[in-house]
């Protein structure tokens, strides 16, 4: 898959099929248009070519939100499915005042040539968010392209959205929200040298940075590790750390009977299950107790588990 950052660095295509979307997560609904588009781009003959934003339009717009997957992240998701060319906008004050009816003509067709489009029920794009699947249905029937919606898709009887999984995650419901994304929620990063307080207590860590601006998960999980091929069990906090005064969210991993030297290695770790919120304690004595009981739930959990 082709990565292409930016309008500056697209080239002219003179045939694709094509979707647009934040992608946030990757989830069953996204799936299921990528599937969607790469059946009809093999039919076709043509490039599939998936659209997406940097920042997202929210965040733009002063709306940040919780992401589910880093760019890296979804990059390295989307390069499994098929996808010809990834090409990230960049979504600034100019982009911003493009109409639906100019993103349409001077991108879509002028530049991407599009032949087809699929898009979720939901999307909206343009200035003002004017532009639909309405939009397109009465653009393309000049017969340049054609325009698809997939209706979404449903988990139970909730709706599959990235709002969805957030809210999920957030109230640590592990397990429904990993059925919405088809696979369990994990966050990807190289393993940095921390402040190394664990050591002090009994409970040295390894130290993943969280490539996010808004973490969509906060508390004390059990989970795994998977590390240079090998898999091991840990219990995760994904927090302030109040106890020493921190600001900034981090991601701290204490690993079951483990005693290796990984910094620099790229871990992903994989939320299995909540155990509680994150709070303060008055002192290092107090949390150390709390986690000796952290741990205990943690591995009564993957006994009865696994």
């Amino acid at each position: 898959m082709k990565l292409i950052c930016g309008l500056k660095n697209l080239k002219k295509i003179s045939g694709s099929v094509i979707t647009i979307g934040n992608f946030d997560g990757l989830h069953i609904g996204h799936q299921k248009i990528i599937s969607q588009l790469t059946q009809t781009s093999r039919a076709l003959g043509l490039p599939c070519v998936l659209i997406s934003f940097s920042p997202a339009p929210q965040s733009f717009f002063g709306q940040p939100q919780a992401t589910l997957s880093s760019f890296k992240e979804k990059h390295q998701l989307l390069s499994k499915l098929g996808i010809d060319k990834h090409l990230v906008i960049h979504f600034n004050k100019s982009f911003s005042q493009l109409t639906a009816q100019s993103f349409v003509q001077d991108i879509l067709l002028n530049k991407l040539g599009m032949k087809h489009c699929l898009i979720g029920d939901d999307f909206r794009f343009g200035k003002q968010r004017k532009g639909s699947f309405e939009l397109l249905q009465s653009l393309s029937k000049n017969g340049d392209f054609t325009v698809k919606k997939t209706p979404s898709v449903l988990c139970g009887n909730q709706r599959v959205s990235s709002s969805t999984i957030r809210t999920l995650l957030s109230r640590g419901k592990m397990h429904s929200a990993a059925q919405m994304l088809g696979r369990e929620f994990s966050i990807i990063g190289k393993i940095i040298h921390g402040l190394k307080n664990g050591r002090t207590i009994g409970f040295p860590t390894i130290n993943i940075p969280i490539k996010r601006k808004i973490s969509p998960i906060h508390g004390i999980f059990a989970v795994t590790v998977e590390i240079g091929g090998a898999t091991y069990q840990g219990v995760c906090n994904v927090g302030n750390r109040p106890v020493i005064g921190g600001t900034k969210t981090l991601l701290e991993v204490f690993l079951f009977s483990f005693n290796q030297n990984v910094y620099g290695y790229e871990a992903k770790t994989i939320f299995k299950y909540k155990i509680r919120d994150e709070r303060h304690f008055d002192d290092l004595a107090t949390l150390k107790k709390q986690i000796r009981l952290d741990v205990e739930d943690a591995k009564n959990y993957f006994q009865q588990t696994f």
